[in-house]
């Protein structure tokens, strides 16, 4: 039986995603303006990718990372620093009645999805996988057989018969037309008798 307070498997609520996001839009406007005090935090070049709150809304963990791959162990320190002074911006910021304590934390997630990436397009996942190159898509090879041939599926046209003859040539057209008036000396009777 499940604890009242055991909310580990409980997925966020309504109210939590939306203080969260209106904190993640509050500390990126703060580090966009960049009106820091702390000369360290005003060079900081920081995005805000996800803010998650508790339920009691008394504690929030800002994911972050830092802009054009700059060292996220100073990136860290300075931010956990001035996370009392981030604490009250906030505050200001949004109406609540207690300002969350802010975590910070470092945002993994894009170099997990980078890994996976690099996974998915090595040589030996795309041969099993028979997975199509960029390549192969930019240069037109759609038939799937793995083979730039020249000959694609889209491209094949066939040749459009007027007359609803499966004929290509319409001079054909105009002698089997012939031999139909001729009656019972035409080419069909001699094949039925053969």
């Amino acid at each position: 039986m499940r604890k009242k307070h055991d909310l580990a498997g409980k997925p966020p609520s309504q109210r939590q995603l939306r203080i969260g996001e209106e904190i993640r839009h509050a500390l990126a406007d703060l580090f966009r303006r960049g009106d820091f005090h702390d000369p360290e935090l005003a060079e900081l070049n920081v995005t805000v990718t996800e803010v998650r709150i508790s339920p009691d809304l008394r504690n929030a963990t800002a994911f972050v990372t830092p802009l054009g791959g700059g060292p996220m162990d100073e990136t860290l320190s300075a931010l956990r620093r001035a996370a009392p002074f981030l604490r009250g911006q906030v505050a200001r910021a949004i109406n609540l009645r207690h300002a969350p304590t802010l975590s910070f934390e470092a945002d993994t997630s894009f170099d997990y999805a980078g890994r996976i990436d690099d996974i998915l397009h090595s040589p030996a996942v795309a041969r099993d996988v028979g997975y199509r190159t960029l390549a192969d898509r930019v240069n037109g090879d759609d038939d799937h057989d793995d083979e730039d041939d020249g000959w694609d599926e889209e491209d094949e046209t066939e040749t459009d018969d007027l007359d609803g003859d499966d004929d290509i040539d319409d001079e054909d057209d105009d002698e089997d037309e012939d031999d139909g008036d001729e009656g019972n000396g035409g080419e069909g009777e001699g094949r039925r008798g053969s």
